[in-house]
């Protein structure tokens, strides 16, 4: 299917790891320009020599995303550098496990500056290009948003307000044909997941209780799935009539009877 994403531009968050290194990847192998914007790592820095060795290179700007000053100067770049926005993926974000009695309102506040306010940050200085692209933004949030987990507040309210944030921006950007989606991952093998099985006293049996209750295949869902659904949703030729949607890529983890599993 082509998704004539050839030559559009397309900032990531948190581009270079996990499910932003799998929307990355999807977005190259539709022949976009992607600009990663992310903390500096050595995965990162893997990562972007890996997709040089594969005549696949990605832009990449630094960016402490808590601080909205940093935000708007990854915007200013891409608007320097490539005139041009055409899709903005707002990803980056942690579960940091802030929750009402295991937290405090100063940790609460810190886990939103981590995992909400960028997401408005990044939209609200890439709206001009995006407007004038007629482009598209998908915020990736969680199904803790819709399901409650218990132990992280901060976490869940970052992820409740970016499927409120999504309809609200689709309501107000309709009339300049912008368009907002949101995709709700469950549980995905990411590294983030990998370093909290670790945690575990038996990984392999943690991570097996946690298959066993995913319906459709007891599977982890791949980081590859949730991209395909993210550049889908970024495509003005594909889904150009879809707006202010909640996608569920979770195997029915979210919805279906736990008496499948």
């Amino acid at each position: 299917m082509d998704l004539g994403l050839k030559g559009h531009v397309i900032v990531v968050t948190g581009g270079a790891s996990g499910i932003g290194e799998a929307v990355t990847r999807a977005c190259l192998d539709e022949d976009a320009k992607v600009v990663v914007v992310s903390r500096v790592s050595e995965n990162v820095e893997h990562f972007i020599e890996e997709m040089q060795r594969e005549e696949k290179p990605c832009d990449f700007i630094e960016s402490h995303l808590e601080d909205p000053a940093q935000c708007r100067r990854a915007v200013e770049y891409v608007q320097q550098k490539y005139g041009r926005l055409d899709g903005l993926v707002n990803n980056a974000g942690a579960n940091d496990g802030v929750g009402l009695a295991s937290g405090d309102p100063d940790r609460f506040l810190e886990s939103l500056r981590q995992n909400l306010v960028h997401y408005y940050a990044m939209a609200h200085y890439a709206l001009p290009m995006l407007k004038e692209a007629k482009g598209s933004i998908v915020n990736i949030s969680s199904k803790v948003a819709l399901t409650g987990q218990g132990g992280t507040s901060a976490y869940a309210a970052a992820k409740g307000a970016q499927l409120a944030l999504t309809r609200e921006w689709a309501a107000e950007l309709l009339p300049f044909g912008v368009r907002v989606n949101s995709v709700l991952p469950a549980e995905v093998l990411t590294p983030l997941y990998k370093r909290w099985l670790d945690t575990r006293d038996d990984p392999a049996a943690a991570l097996k209780s946690i298959t066993n209750k995913i319906p459709l295949g007891h599977r982890m869902t791949e980081g590859s799935e949730i991209a395909a659904m993210t550049v889908f949703l970024l495509s003005s030729k594909q889904s150009g009539h879809t707006t202010a949607q909640h996608l569920i890529v979770d195997g029915g983890y979210t919805h279906l009877d736990r008496a499948l599993t």
